[in-house]
């Protein structure tokens, strides 16, 4: 086997289709991506904060701005994911897209996996360096742990990602992406910290969105911006999305084998 058929040279392959596809439509996308996110940290956290004030006990005695900025980076790497995710993979495993044809040549299923989750996670990695840029330029992550804040963004969009793309190639059209957003994305955008402190809330609501991978998403951003990070929190909130990204993955790879080659 020659470098250029090993597996990791068909992987990535795919993935530079997929970068030679997205520098033909990413105006499309930069919008939702990257613009709206910045938009919502502007408008909510820099505008309407002023009104909620500092020191407000709720929120652990911080700005609304601090409190607000990493909640929101997490559930903006969220949305990216699922954005990277539902539409493009349920658009491409369609007949005569990209994915038939990809496995139509010496790509295997798993090829074209591993190569499209290579640029899924590449792309939100790019949107969080974004928020992140903006968030700094707000001085609102001034503790050293605020370094480690990209990747754990990275890591929560990817976590949605990953059972996003399982179950978008079993899908027979993008219709039911719709439902996706509206079912899954607002609550898990509402109830997770992102917006207000989630101690606001009757005690068994608050052990439900323990449940909830965004909180867990929040809570890790949060306290690295914030500088109340602990060992044992950071290292939970992170075993619990790598597990979420894992066993997203290790579904889609079965997925991708019985709808790419059927």
């Amino acid at each position: 086997m020659t470098p250029a058929t090993a597996p990791r040279g068909m992987a990535l392959r795919f993935y530079r289709y997929c970068w030679l596809h997205y520098r033909r439509n990413w105006k499309g996308t930069i919008v939702i991506s990257v613009a709206n996110p910045l938009l919502f940290l502007i408008a909510i956290g820099a505008g309407l904060g002023t009104l909620v004030g500092s020191d407000v006990a709720a929120l652990g005695g911080v700005s609304y701005l601090a409190f607000f900025a990493p909640g929101m980076l997490a559930a903006a790497s969220m949305q990216n994911g699922m954005i990277e995710s539902a539409f493009p993979v349920s658009y491409h495993r369609m007949p005569g897209r990209a994915y038939p044809v990809a496995v139509a040549t010496p790509l295997e299923p798993v090829d074209v996996l591993n190569g499209h989750a290579l640029f899924m996670a590449v792309k939100v990695a790019i949107g969080a360096a974004a928020f992140c840029a903006v968030m700094f330029a707000f001085g609102v992550a001034t503790s050293p742990l605020a370094a480690l804040v990209l990747p754990a963004a990275a890591l929560t969009g990817f976590a949605f990602a990953m059972p996003v793309t399982a179950w978008a190639v079993t899908l027979p059209d993008v219709r039911p992406v719709q439902t996706l957003f509206k079912w899954v994305v607002m609550p898990l955008y509402l109830f997770s910290g992102t917006f207000f402190a989630t101690t606001q809330l009757p005690e068994a609501a608050q052990h439900l969105v323990a449940l909830t991978p965004l909180w867990h998403g929040v809570e890790l951003c949060r306290t690295l911006t914030l500088g109340t990070a602990t060992w044992a929190g950071s290292l939970t909130h992170t075993a619990y999305l790598s597990a979420m990204a894992l066993a997203g993955y290790l579904l889609a790879r079965r997925n991708f084998r019985r709808h790419l080659h059927p």
